[in-house]
This record gives C-alpha cells, sequence and structure tokens, in this order.
C-alpha cells in the first residue's frame, strides 16, 4: 500500500515538472520503478505514463509547435529512440550514466550563464543532437534532460520550447513503445498495478502542471529549466558512482 502511495505521488510531481519544462517523467518514475525491478523492464514501464503524460501535455498545450525544429530534431530523435530501444539491454548503465549527467550539468551551466542563448544548432549538428537525444532515450528512458538541453540552443519561447519539447517526445515514444512491448509484454504486465497507479498520477501531474506553465514568467522559466537540469545531472552522476 505504501509502494503504490509513492508511484502515485512521484508520478504526479514528475508530471507536473514536465509539463512545465518539457521533460521529467521518465527521469523520476523509471529510477523509483528500478528499486522494485532491473532497470531494463523499469524503463520499459516507465514508457507507457510518460506516453499518456506527454499526449495528454501536447493537448492541454493547445499547439505551439516550432515545426521547422520538430522536424528536423524530431526525426531524428524517432530513429534514434527505436536504436536505444533495440539496444538498451546491452547498454552500461554506469557509462551511461556518466555522460548523461555532464551534458546535463554542461546544458544548466550554459542556460545559467547566457551561453545557451549565443549557441544555436542548424543543419548536421540539430540532426546529431536529436539522435543522441532519442539514442539515450531508447537506451535509459531519460530523453528529456538531453532534449531540453539541445534546445535551449535554438532560443525558442516558453511556450514553443514546451510544446515542441513534448512533440519530439511522442515521436520518440511512438519509436520505441512498440520495440518494448514485443519483447517485454509479459514483465510489463505481471506489474501492471504500478504502470497503472504512475499513468493516473501522470495524468493529474499533467493537469496541474500545465495551469503552472501558463503563470510562469519567461525569465523565470528559464532559470527553473537550468536548476531542473543541474539538479537530474547531479543525480544522475552520483548514482552512476556509486555503481
Amino acid at each position: 500500500m505504501l509502494w503504490d502511495a509513492v508511484v502515485v505521488v512521484v508520478a504526479v510531481v514528475a508530471a507536473a515538472i514536465a509539463a512545465v519544462t518539457g521533460f521529467g517523467i521518465g527521469s523520476l518514475l523509471t529510477p523509483l520503478l528500478a528499486l522494485q525491478v532491473d532497470t531494463r523492464l523499469a524503463v520499459a514501464a516507465v514508457s507507457i505514463p510518460h506516453v499518456v503524460g506527454t499526449g495528454l501535455r501536447l493537448w492541454l498545450l493547445g499547439g505551439g509547435v516550432d515545426r521547422k525544429v520538430l522536424w528536423s530534431f524530431g526525426l531524428t530523435s524517432a530513429a534514434g529512440g527505436l536504436a536505444g530501444a533495440a539496444l538498451h539491454g546491452m547498454a552500461s548503465n554506469r557509462w551511461l550514466g556518466l555522460v548523461f549527467g555532464a551534458l546535463l550539468l554542461f546544458a544548466a551551466g550554459s542556460e545559467a550563464t547566457g551561453l545557451a542563448r549565443r549557441m544555436r544548432f542548424r543543419g548536421w549538428v540539430a540532426w546529431m543532437a536529436g539522435g543522441t537525444s532519442g539514442l539515450l532515450g531508447g537506451l535509459v528512458g531519460n530523453q528529456g534532460g538531453i532534449r531540453s538541453a539541445a534546445l535551449v540552443g535554438f532560443d525558442l519561447p516558453k511556450r514553443a520550447f514546451v510544446g515542441t519539447a513534448t512533440a519530439i517526445g511522442l515521436f520518440v515514444d511512438g519509436a520505441r513503445l512498440p520495440v518494448y512491448l514485443f519483447s517485454q509484454y509479459a514483465e510489463i504486465a505481471a506489474m501492471w498495478t504500478s504502470v497503472a497507479l504512475a499513468t493516473v498520477g501522470a495524468v493529474i501531474g499533467t493537469v496541474l502542471g500545465s495551469r503552472v506553465l501558463r503563470r510562469i514568467p519567461e525569465v523565470w522559466f528559464r532559470r527553473v529549466l537550468a536548476v531542473v537540469l543541474a539538479a537530474l545531472g547531479l543525480v544522475m552522476l552520483g548514482r552512476a558512482m556509486l555503481r
């Protein structure tokens, strides 16, 4: 009973954060479920509440997607997500965590110092950034942080940033979820209670977080984004070094 309550609370908090920053559901729920099952299964199971929360977030935003960024970044993200999903059982979580954490800290520092607003991703760099974020999503279920870190370089307004990040997240989910269900359907079905509770929490948190997003001034939004990126980066580095 206590475990079920924890799953719901974390899902609500994670989805609320994701509604404000464009990521967070997989970043918080995956390590939580990994306390009960192996990481590979946790990544696959969290993809279900993730796709539900992400789809609902995009609907509540009612658009705001930068189509140019979506197609230059989103297609390679989906391809990377498909490749990562196929390979995620063979990944070295320690080294991925170290690289992932370091990249997030760099992105947070870039946003805090203003470097991010001077960076621009164009051409092959944008495609590579999208592919890398999707690949990490398929491998470790945490593509949102890397995706948002890369999107910082496009200097999108608040609503366009969250909307575009959300739409790209759906691209990745659409690529990786069928692979997970095909390879691990029985294992995911065996933990249906946790998956269902996490999904309910993700819906509640998305609705609450979407209301908060409208009230955050642009300058504070970028500060919140930097803080969340830094916190997630430190957590990922810490977990990787303890392995």
